[in-house]
């Protein structure tokens, strides 16, 4: 009894890390989901924001970027992984890039 005493912090911290790995992993889907559909929108001459925000859980603090040039859009999303053990650091984040091409105007063949 002793001994599983001593081990049980241990087993929790071990938890507790594999849990926010996996908020890590969440966080990374979160932005490249969101990145895609900020590119999409932006391509076919949307703001792209709406979208990128709108393809995320609202909950995850993040922030998107369009840019790009030429035949092509690309929306980069920074998404802050929320952290469940708050002496491993802070500021994580988590940052995912998507291109997309722009669409033609059919207006102008």
């Amino acid at each position: 009894m002793l001994e599983f005493a001593g081990f049980l912090p241990v087993l929790l911290l071990v938890g507790l890390a594999a849990i926010q790995l996996g908020l890590v992993g969440y966080a990374a889907n979160q932005a490249g989901s969101g990145a895609r559909a900020a590119a999409r929108a932006a391509s076919q001459g949307d703001s792209g924001m709406a979208a990128g925000a709108a393809a995320m859980d609202g909950g995850l603090s993040s922030s998107i970027g369009i840019g790009g040039g030429g035949d092509t859009t690309t929306a980069t999303v920074t998404v802050d992984v929320p952290l469940l053990l708050p002496f491993v650091g802070s500021g994580w984040s988590v940052t995912k890039e998507a291109t997309m091409p722009n669409d033609e105007d059919p207006a102008a063949d």
